[in-house]
């Protein structure tokens, strides 16, 4: 009997960034790459690859920091990121969704160390940070890292889905109900982020997975596209236009037509392959919490992120201080009679 060949995963993929019209020059990075190969870049055989054993890499970075500090942070999360995976990923003896998903959330810790140690040890790069959405394929599933306000979304049947959340003010505002999507969309404080890689030495991030259907594409974007252009948007041109490229360069003139305050990144992935199922009607993606096996290993709530926090001073009223005082004073005099000759 003839043996079936193996099913396969298609990737059809594509990145740009810009400067936007606002800036003067581009903390943005991303990075396209193709982990059995160990090759990363954007040439015909990256841009067109069937994922291998150790699956595949998209990440879009956005720093911060003043001066070179945001390009710095940016530059140094996309390549510590990759360099873990290919080391850590690379060296792992269980080739598991489980351990793949595991290594790519320490791949990220690994990069806020790096960065975070960097500027402590530069003092005129002290307080530089990224954001960091990262997308690592492996077999028919789609494993998801963030921290900050990058995002990504599944487009499927023309329709744009937001996989992850953004650790945001806003975000938490509209999740209390104080404020609806539309009011954050269009407030003074939509770019407060709560969590960042490099400012502190610990980062809490947030890992999610879907599962990959034919014709699926997925779009990993800085906060400079999804500012300007709606998710109505970037699902119509991303789920309608056959090449990548020209989708990448109508996002980001869109975004540009609209000011381009800020630089703007997209990556687009188009998924295809027999070992992929077709998308059937009630087939919502949307963010979904991987759980990850050890507990200590699982991912948490994002906490609030406020850098490191000053010492809290202890409040004493003075009416709580004579109340002290009164309270010692008698205990002395208790002992005094006690200790006091008796008639």
């Amino acid at each position: 009997m003839f043996g079936r060949a193996p099913r396969s995963t298609q990737i059809h993929v594509f990145g740009k960034t810009d400067l936007g019209r606002a800036r003067d020059h581009n903390e943005d990075r991303f990075l396209v790459a193709d982990l059995s190969r160990q090759q990363a870049s954007l040439l015909p055989h990256v841009r067109e690859h069937e994922v291998g054993e150790h699956g595949s890499l998209f990440v879009v970075a956005d720093g911060m920091g003043g001066a070179a500090a945001g390009e710095v942070a940016s530059e140094m999360a996309t390549d510590t990121i990759y360099a873990h995976m290919l080391q850590a990923w690379g060296e792992e003896p269980e080739l598991t969704p489980q351990r793949f998903a595991y290594r790519l959330r320490e791949a990220v810790e690994a990069a806020n160390t790096h960065i975070h140690s960097y500027s402590t040890a530069n003092p005129e790069l002290r307080g530089m940070g990224t954001t960091s959405t990262a997308a690592g394929v492996l077999g028919d599933h789609v494993f998801l890292t963030q921290v900050g306000d990058s995002r990504a979304y599944l487009v499927r049947n023309g329709v744009a889905y937001q996989l992850t959340k953004d650790q945001s003010l806003m975000q938490r505002l509209v999740e209390a109900g104080e404020l609806t999507e539309e009011e954050a969309a269009h407030s003074d404080r939509k770019n407060i982020i709560l969590q960042a890689l490099g400012p502190d030495p610990k980062v809490k991030v947030d890992l999610t997975y879907q599962e990959l259907r034919q014709g699926d594409v997925l779009v990993l974007c800085s906060d400079g596209l999804t500012g300007q252009v709606t998710k109505e948007e970037i699902g119509a041109i991303a789920g309608a236009e056959p090449d990548l490229p020209t989708a990448c360069d109508r996002l980001i003139a869109l975004a540009n037509e609209r000011g381009g305050p800020d630089n703007i990144t997209v990556i687009i992935a188009r998924f295809d392959g027999d070992a992929l199922r077709a998308a059937e009607a009630g087939d919502t993606p949307g963010h979904s919490v991987y759980p990850l096996i050890d507990t200590e290993t699982s991912t948490v709530p994002v906490p609030v992120y406020r850098g490191s926090p000053a010492p809290v001073p202890v409040k004493r009223t003075r009416w709580g201080a004579l109340l002290i005082l009164a309270i010692a004073a008698t205990l002395v005099g208790v002992g005094l009679y006690l200790a006091g000759p008796r008639p």
